[in-house]
């Protein structure tokens, strides 16, 4: 893996955590934006609307790539998260005839236990991200990781889990089709009766 570089400061110089710059406070607003897309995601009763709130956490999850130089991962971000899955889940909203409108199945009640779940997850992941990297400075004028280095530890390592996701997402789309095509009698059956 590869390791952030530490900045280290000039002598006279001081680097604090309260003294952003511009890149820090778009990061901070576009890390808000995802995180309400996020939250807006998971409690829509309109599965379309969920959809595109997917699209905008997702989007926003790019622009974070972007702003911390990993153009690669970005790029990849968008291509298969906002290209393909959730066009494949658009799709099959659309071919299983799911509800359009506000769906009550869609909520299971369980919002209080969902919610402590939730932030107890939040509160744990911020609290070792930032003990973890509470004295490291990463310096993002240079980029930091080249797109050989990734993609051979990607398809070195992980390859067997993205071709399981392909094999997973085919399966959903055909079961799609199959679902949608088991319709009642034709509509010039029905005028018939």
């Amino acid at each position: 893996m590869l390791a952030p570089a530490v900045l280290t400061a000039a002598p006279g110089e001081t680097r604090e955590f309260l003294s952003p710059a511009g890149v820090e406070i778009v990061f901070v607003l576009v890390g808000l934006v995802t995180l309400g897309a996020g939250i807006l995601c998971v409690t829509s009763r309109q599965l379309v609307h969920a959809a595109l709130y997917l699209v905008v956490a997702l989007g926003g999850l790019a622009v974070h790539y972007l702003l911390l130089t990993a153009e690669f991962i970005a790029w990849v971000q968008v291509l298969i998260y906002l290209g393909s899955v959730v066009v494949l889940l658009l799709f099959g909203l659309m071919l299983t005839r799911a509800p359009i409108g506000p769906s009550p199945d869609a909520d299971s009640r369980n919002r209080p236990v969902a919610l402590a779940v939730a932030v107890l997850a939040a509160a744990t992941l911020v609290t070792l991200v930032a003990d973890a990297f509470r004295t490291t400075w990463i310096e993002l004028d240079t980029p930091h990781g080249r797109s050989g280095d990734i993609g051979a530890s990607l398809f070195r390592h992980w390859v067997l889990p993205f071709e399981l996701l392909s094999v997973i997402l085919l399966a959903a789309l055909v079961g799609a089709i199959v679902i949608s095509r088991k319709r009642g009698p034709a509509p010039a059956e029905e005028e018939q009766r």
